[in-house]
């Protein structure tokens, strides 16, 4: 998954009648346990995601 920091990320929600999660990607982290990233979630705490496969979707901020 490719993302940079001030990207937004939107992950989907598998149970009905759930929502979506957002937030701003924060950090990008790159280490022996591969791509992640700290995020800023919209209800205002930061965890560390680990992307897998589905389910994530990435809005690349604008370019400067």
């Amino acid at each position: 998954m490719e993302a940079a920091v001030g990207d937004r990320i939107i992950i989907e929600s598998n149970r009905v009648g759930a929502s979506n999660r957002t937030g701003k990607i924060v950090e990008v982290v790159d280490d022996e346990t591969g791509r992640h990233f700290r995020v800023r979630w919209d209800d205002g705490h930061d965890t560390v995601f680990f992307p897998s496969s589905g389910g994530a979707t990435i809005g690349h901020a604008p370019s400067a």
